[in-house]
């Protein structure tokens, strides 16, 4: 709790300076520069995690993603365990990622503003017909800029040994847009559990499966392929928790 609480701390006083910082970043230099900024928070945080909580990791199957010169469209498919993933995949991605979350995160003070000054999609999660075709158009005219899109397909976080309902918004977007799907498996939980900020030290350990081309697929038969690999990547990787 001790660890979780200097984290906090961290968080509230290093997200004021950042946020401000991106925000007249966005208004004068635009978005790539206002993302740099983003992403050098994010990087801090995740290095913070480190210094506070102990935490670090581990990523297998890097070589698997297109390198940095490539415009090649590609969708981030990862289990949802933390919040740790969320501020570690854009540090660790060669392209800039735009998420797809819900619109009551802008409303949070400085972090939400910061992101609303981001080129992500925020949607509304009352309208499902309005909040997909946003999906589908922002998601298409981001990845053709290089922006790699990346969506939760639980929709939420799973506590660890747990495995939530996978819709398929993340599949349908691949077989729309015709790319492709990266499943991720993540194992945040064990060192950072859902919805608190007790911190317990040890290695998060990521494994990033090769990109399933959408061309030509189901949504459905897409999702489901991505869910059997992420649940038996999540087994090998931490094998306790689903014992």
């Amino acid at each position: 709790m001790i660890r979780g609480a200097l984290y906090l701390i961290w968080f509230v006083v290093s997200v004021i300076p950042y946020a401000l910082v991106l925000i007249v970043t966005s208004f004068t230099l635009g978005g790539q520069p206002a993302y740099r900024v983003a992403r050098a928070w994010l990087s801090q945080m995740t290095a913070a995690a480190r210094v506070f909580g102990g935490i670090k990791y581990e990523v297998e199957g890097m070589e698997n993603l297109p390198d940095a010169e490539s415009m090649e469209p590609v969708i981030l498919c990862p289990k949802h365990q933390s919040t740790w993933e969320t501020f570690a995949f854009p540090a660790l991605m060669s392209h800039p990622l735009a998420y797809v979350f819900k619109k009551e995160l802008l409303m949070i003070p400085f972090f939400g503003w910061s992101i609303g000054r981001l080129d992500m999609v925020h949607i509304d999660r009352s309208q499902r017909a309005k909040a997909w075709t946003k999906v589908a158009e922002q998601g298409k005219e981001l990845m053709s800029r290089g922006v790699w899109i990346i969506m939760f397909p639980e929709g939420t976080r799973a506590e660890r040994g747990q495995q939530g309902k996978y819709k398929s918004g993340a599949s349908r977007l691949a077989v729309t847009t015709g790319a492709n799907l990266v499943p991720i498996a993540v194992t945040s939980a064990r060192c950072w559990p859902r919805a608190t900020f007790r911190m317990t030290p040890g290695t998060i350990r990521i494994s990033i499966a090769p990109p399933i081309p959408a061309v030509g697929r189901e949504a459905d038969e897409l999702m489901k392929e991505a869910e059997a690999w992420i649940e038996a990547e999540m087994r090998r990787l931490d094998p306790e928790a689903y014992a």
